[in-house]
């Protein structure tokens, strides 16, 4: 059988409908970068303090007395989760005395009966002031975000594999409905644990249609615009929501308000649905030929050109036709060794650069300074990085720059504990270049991966990658609370484990320069790993990544 891309160059590589495919997938992507990350402002923690009942009768000496001093980041500050019994300080107001004439400290004190004052500084109203998720409850607030992370791993799971079963494009708008509709519900919830239900639910959506749209213009797109696609296209369209998102935030403080901003956007998806064609790459894999070359046929008129009179000859398809009624599962995904291997690593890159991402990403409220300006800060870090993966990708092979870019990342975020406490603007520096650094590796890695897998279990591959990775995103939140032992810590695991990813990223076989596999059988003809000839020439060596026939006659 003649290759996929061999019987649709005629298409050309850059013509009006893969414009239009690739800007259309982008566009859907936008609403990802709002949802993605919105839980910093729907569950940011503002300044708080212990409420005094309401009948109390203080002077204001007395009330800002009221609550016991505390150690924090070297200082003393008033405790947010304690105070002095209101009765003791009520007999020793009435007794004429002002709290200079008081040893305060030897005062009984007590949690915080009567709720909490909130600062509306920052923030008009959260998630955490709204359900007082603070002190004995502050645990809800990570594990809001890690629930959704939790939909986010679900919906890795299963979205690969309707994907693969249902098609890509059925895929994409039934996720992207669900994303947008459970999300619109979520600004009704009446408790957290409404609210958190449909946050796993708003996971699972988001994930899903990021996947699916991926692979959907991954396989239509050709090889020079399939890097663009996923790196200058989807990438940096997802930079773009997630640049709005502190933009919105910063007008809109009410979270039930934010989060209906942010919803809306979803619904001007909703057209696309008559634009955005099937992957005609699944369509083949699935035996339906036909369907795909009437696809191929209305993107020639598009295009301007003249499609020949057979585009996928049926003799040349017999032996796809012949395998048509094979169903692929989650086990091919390990079925030899060459595949076992790339999975293997896959999940724990996969895991490493999630961890490092998301830590960092969600660590934004707690640098230095304004934290509108430091999520903005965060995202806008995000496009240098994807123009640069989108360049190394472009140019060089795709292992050395993923490897680069992750021992950047994981070097720069270690050499944080040697900055002087004074200088936080310099650390708030390192931090963005080692995001710059984990987000150019998480651009990379997901072309890297797609590259790897078959046509026919491609989605479930990069789907399966995906759900190791959100092993590592349930786990991010909680790497803030190490700072509060050691204000190093987060970044000393998140820098060591992404030097490591860059260690193991060496080990992957290359894809730069070899065609897309369409099935396993053709995915071991490219496989580097396990094909590599004996000999240790690096002329050799080069002159086969030049040549992938030379690598396909020394296979057997």
């Amino acid at each position: 059988m003649r290759h996929y891309e061999e019987a649709t160059a005629f298409l050309g590589e850059w013509g009006r409908f893969q414009r239009l495919v690739f800007f259309l997938l982008s566009a859907s992507i936008v609403p990802n970068g709002f949802t993605g990350l919105s839980i910093v402002f729907l569950a940011g923690t503002p300044e708080h303090r212990c409420a005094l009942p309401r009948g109390a009768n203080l002077s204001g000496e007395w009330r800002a007395a009221s609550i016991p001093l505390e150690p924090r980041g070297g200082r003393a500050a008033p405790s947010r989760c304690r105070r002095y019994r209101p009765a003791a300080i009520a007999n020793l107001s009435a007794l004429g005395l002002r709290p200079g004439d008081v040893e305060l400290g030897a005062l009984e004190q007590e949690p915080c009966l009567d709720g909490w004052e909130y600062s509306r500084e920052v923030y008009r109203s959260t998630i955490v002031t709204e359900w007082n998720l603070v002190c004995d409850n502050d645990w809800k607030g990570p594990l809001s975000t890690s629930l959704f992370f939790v939909g986010v791993l679900l919906g890795s799971f299963v979205s690969g594999q309707l994907s693969d079963k249902f098609g890509r494009k059925n895929v994409l708008f039934a996720t992207l409905a669900m994303q947008t509709g459970f999300s619109f519900v979520q600004v009704f919830s009446t408790s957290w644990e409404m609210f958190s239900v449909f946050f796993v639910l708003v996971g699972m959506g988001q994930i899903s249609n990021y996947v699916a749209a991926f692979v959907l213009g991954t396989e239509i797109l050709g090889k020079s615009i399939r890097v663009l696609f996923c790196t200058l296209g989807v990438c940096i369209f997802y930079a773009f929501g997630y640049m709005l998102l502190p933009l919105f935030a910063y007008f809109i403080r009410d979270w039930r308000m934010l989060l209906l901003a942010l919803t809306l956007p979803g619904l001007l998806c909703i057209p696309l649905w008559w634009i955005i064609p099937e992957s005609p790459r699944w369509l083949i894999s699935q035996g339906r030929f036909q369907e795909a070359e009437d696809i191929i046929r209305k993107a020639a008129k598009i295009n301007g050109v003249t499609a020949p009179d057979v585009i996928f000859d049926p003799t040349e398809l017999q032996d796809l036709n012949s395998q048509k009624q094979q169903t692929y599962t989650i086990l091919d995904l390990v079925k030899t060794r060459n595949i076992l291997t790339i999975t293997i690593m896959s999940v724990i890159l996969w895991m490493i650069i999630s961890v490092g991402y998301f830590g960092l990403s969600l660590d934004t409220p707690n640098l230095h300074g304004d934290v509108y300006l430091n999520c903005f800060l965060s995202a806008v870090i995000e496009v240098p990085a994807y123009i640069i993966s989108w360049l190394l990708l472009r140019n060089l092979p795709r292992r050395y720059s993923m490897a680069a870019a992750l021992f950047l990342g994981g070097c720069v975020l270690l050499f944080i504990q040697l900055v002087p406490s004074h200088l936080r603007a310099i650390s708030v520096l390192l931090v963005m270049l080692g995001k710059f650094g984990i987000t150019s590796a998480f651009s990379m890695v997901y072309v890297y991966t797609a590259e790897l897998y078959p046509t026919v279990v491609r989605n479930m591959g990069v789907g399966a990658s995906s759900m190791a990775s959100r092993l590592g995103s349930i786990l991010s939140p909680y790497f803030a609370y190490l700072g509060a032992y050691d204000r190093f810590l987060p970044y000393i695991l998140m820098g060591s484990l992404t030097v490591l990813s860059g260690i193991l990223t060496l080990f992957l076989p290359e894809s730069y320069g070899m065609p897309l596999p369409d099935t396993i059988e053709q995915m071991l003809l490219v496989k580097g790993l396990e094909y590599r000839p004996a000999t240790s020439s690096t002329r050799e060596s080069k002159e086969e990544e030049e040549n992938p026939e030379i690598l396909k006659s020394t296979a057997f």
